[in-house]
């Protein structure tokens, strides 16, 4: 800019000056309006977004009802041995029962293995099987903990389901960081065979589900290539004192929730009669269910009753 014909060098500088203050003025109002000011600021109000967590992208999907002001609940699908986030949830169908009920949901990938295959390295049985030591424990805690900085999550209100390895993985993460989780669902999985590796510091309510046909996470306990993992009856057990509960169990009435079994086929228990916080241990048995049963329209809602019907004090 320079000074046009009858302009003073004094009114040139003066006019030099103003310009540059309402540059100025722009520059800081861009920079204010891209600022994150919390889990509310700038933030979709449903749909699907992206986190990168570490060296993996993580799938968030935001219900209709999330409005970046009211904290919703957060569920956290866990895959099994060699599938991955999006085949469990083409399984378990969470994406219409998150839009439904109002909660956050995210199903993350474990890494991959030496053979190709995907996986959590959960307990001592399952499914490190060849040596990677991943902290995959670490991992999920940090996605867990960038999911309630970008949103806003109900602190008292989160929960893990996991199918085999992502059972064990969910067993796991209700040890190290009861503090955090609130309740799990697992099907046919175990929790550590060496159970004084859980140090759960406080109780984490906990729905097992096992199929008594499963002939690869046995109904009765066994060995992952010559790991050992305990059976349906003690997994339960030591839940039971883990959260200590007290009392006899109370069968409840049984539920339909397999396909391709005929009648009320899944037996279901509360293995005690109290638990520690308001907590519970409660059992599911799909008698003659297969390792991945044919599940249908109501199993994962009557999953989803549970778990969101629990709450951290």
């Amino acid at each position: 800019m320079a000074p046009g014909r009858g302009t003073s060098a004094k009114e040139w500088v003066a006019a030099w000056v103003a310009a540059a203050v309402l540059v100025a003025a722009v520059v800081v109002a861009i920079v204010w309006m891209g600022r994150d000011d919390g889990p509310a600021a700038s933030r979709p109000t449903g749909g699907n977004d992206t986190l990168a967590v570490g060296d993996r992208p993580v799938s968030v999907h935001l219900p209709p009802a999330y409005d970046g002001q009211t904290d919703l609940p957060l569920v956290v699908l866990l895959h099994g041995y060699t599938a991955s986030g999006d085949l469990q949830e083409r399984y378990f169908r969470l994406t219409p029962e998150s839009d439904r009920r109002g909660f956050i949901y995210v199903h993350p990938d474990g890494t991959v293995d030496t053979q190709k295959n995907r996986f959590w390295n959960a307990t001592d049985a399952c499914c490190d099987l060849y040596g990677a030591g991943v902290d995959d424990s670490a991992y999920l805690r940090e996605v867990i903990d960038t999911v309630r900085a970008r949103y806003r999550v109900d602190a008292g209100r989160i929960y893990l389901i996991g199918h085999s390895n992502g059972a064990f993985m969910s067993f796991r993460m209700a040890c190290d960081h009861a503090g955090t989780v609130t309740a799990i669902a697992t099907l046919n999985g175990a929790t550590w065979n060496d159970i004084t590796r859980c140090r759960a510091a406080f109780p984490v309510s906990v729905l097992a589900i096992h199929s008594t046909a499963d002939k690869t996470i046995a109904f009765a306990g066994g060995n992952l290539a010559q790991r050992l993992y305990p059976s349906a009856e003690r997994t339960a057990a030591d839940w039971v004192r883990l959260n200590g509960c007290d009392g006899p169990g109370v069968d409840a009435p049984a539920i339909d929730v397999i396909e391709d079994l005929p009648g009320a086929e899944t037996t279901v228990r509360d293995a005690a009669t109290t638990c520690r916080d308001g907590t519970m241990v409660r059992t599911w048995t799909i008698q003659n269910g297969i390792h991945t049963p044919n599940l249908n329209a109501a199993f994962t809602p009557a999953v989803l009753d549970f778990l969101l019907s629990k709450r951290k004090p």
